[in-house]
């Protein structure tokens, strides 16, 4: 089953939720907020992912560090900070689990997958 991770407070994460449910593709809702963030998982994103795309510098977490966490950013601290705050986290991110060993992330909201065009 497919994994969407998120914050129920976040638009584009209610966005997301509303087209999956529309499309009727099964998922399983998971709050980053609420349900926490465990460092495998994290780690698990970051062995495909770049950690600047997965960090979101738009958010008002991001906004809220101070000058010298933000200037001196790099893969360890931003591990670091997600963990601590996983409201750095660009949302949603939607796990596909395509077979028994294939996993994909849609990281941010994707109109191509979220919204398919029959």
């Amino acid at each position: 089953m497919h994994v969407l991770y998120g914050i129920k407070t976040c638009d584009t994460c209610r966005k997301a939720r509303r087209a999956l449910d529309t499309q009727g593709v099964p998922y399983r809702w998971h709050d980053l907020r609420e349900d926490g963030l465990s460092a495998s998982l994290l780690d698990s994103w970051l062995t495909g992912t770049p950690w600047d795309l997965l960090l979101n510098k738009r958010s008002t977490s991001w906004r809220g560090l101070n000058d010298e966490q933000r200037d001196s950013i790099d893969a360890n601290s931003a591990r670091t900070l997600m963990l601590e705050h996983p409201t750095l986290i660009k949302r949603p991110i939607l796990e596909l689990h395509l077979t028994e060993n294939a996993l994909d992330l849609v990281i941010g909201y994707d109109k191509a997958v979220y919204e398919p065009q029959d």
